[in-house]
């Protein structure tokens, strides 16, 4: 009798564990948003006794302007370099076009250019930069879209001229702009489309260590460790390269396909050759020892000629047409 009484008394007991379990763990996880909250009230008094502070909308600004007045001060000391020392050639640029299929050209472009890569970043990014590109007729529209200090995205709409051999004429160009500072990229890409089906491309500019012999046997990897071995007075130049890939809607046939690319090429040369009269120019006005007449003199003898392309193509042209004509005359003759 006695066993069975305990044995009742046990599993009461047991019964009343089983029934406040869920009561505990419910009221655990009930717990939990109040566990949190002194969790973090006890690590945000930690922070504020070590003065940290919350990089809020207004402290990023902060830091971009001062990083954008880095910038400027560290162009101004590039800029005293090519102060004290003028002497540069400019040198005719590196064109390669090939065809890929379906396309019209990809045009690859490699050029080293007498100014810092902020200031040639500067030339090709300025809302005014028609007076530079001699190309460019009219600014239609240019909206910001996205404008993160070091970096904007810029819709632009601009007429723009072409020549090539006996013929010109004005096209629309509509693109979307991606410029950013930081990595010196300037990248574009169609916006509306019309005769183009694609057109779109990049600029880069990377330093290029005019000085570099000074630094010998070290050879210097970042802009900073330039100025090191260089104690300040070498001149940083740089190296522009520009990919740029066009695709009509519909490929023409030759001969018209090689017209169209003769004037996308030639339209890239005079487009390069008004950005080093611009980067000359600025040299001349960094400098205090050299005259207009040297200036003049010193870029004629480095700028290459535009004549000479043209009628080294045009003697291409007839030389092909020749050629053309007698294979014909030969086939007829069989």
């Amino acid at each position: 009798m006695d066993d069975k009484v305990s044995n009742i008394n046990t599993h009461l007991v047991e019964e009343r564990k089983s029934k406040r379990m869920p009561n505990t763990i419910f009221d655990f996880f009930g717990r939990i948003p109040q566990i949190f909250q002194k969790w973090t009230e006890s690590n945000l008094e930690q922070l504020r006794k070590n003065d940290w502070k919350p990089k809020t909308i207004e402290h990023l600004v902060i830091m971009e302007k001062d990083s954008q007045t880095q910038l400027e001060l560290n162009l101004d000391k590039q800029m005293k370099a090519w102060k004290e020392n003028i002497h540069w050639v400019d040198q005719p640029p590196e064109i390669n076009v090939t065809v890929p299929k379906g396309s019209l050209c990809n045009l690859n472009l490699r050029v080293k250019v007498g100014l810092p890569p902020d200031a040639v970043f500067n030339i090709i990014i300025d809302p005014e930069n028609k007076r530079v590109f001699k190309n460019i007729k009219e600014v239609i529209s240019r909206k910001v879209l996205v404008d993160e200090g070091m970096r904007q995205v810029i819709e632009v709409e601009q007429a723009a001229l072409w020549r090539f051999l006996w013929w010109s004429g004005t096209i629309s160009v509509h693109v979307y702009v991606d410029q950013n500072r930081k990595n010196h990229t300037v990248k574009f890409k169609q916006g509306k489309s019309g005769f183009m089906k694609k057109f779109e491309g990049c600029w880069k500019i990377e330093p290029l260590f005019v000085d570099e012999q000074l630094c010998y046997p070290d050879k210097p990897e970042t802009v900073a460790e330039y100025d090191v071995c260089t104690a300040g007075k070498g001149r940083v130049g740089s190296i522009l390269n520009l990919q740029q890939l066009i695709q009509p809607a519909i490929v023409p046939p030759p001969p018209i396909s090689w017209y169209l690319r003769g004037i996308t090429t030639k339209t890239t040369q005079m487009l390069i050759n008004d950005l080093i009269t611009e980067t000359a120019r600025l040299r001349v006005g960094a400098s205090d020892t050299i005259s207009e007449q040297d200036f003049d003199l010193n870029y004629n003898n480095g700028k290459h000629s535009s004549t000479s392309d043209i009628s080294n193509i045009k003697e291409r042209w007839c030389q092909r047409r020749r050629t053309r004509k007698n294979q014909r005359l030969r086939d007829q003759t069989l």
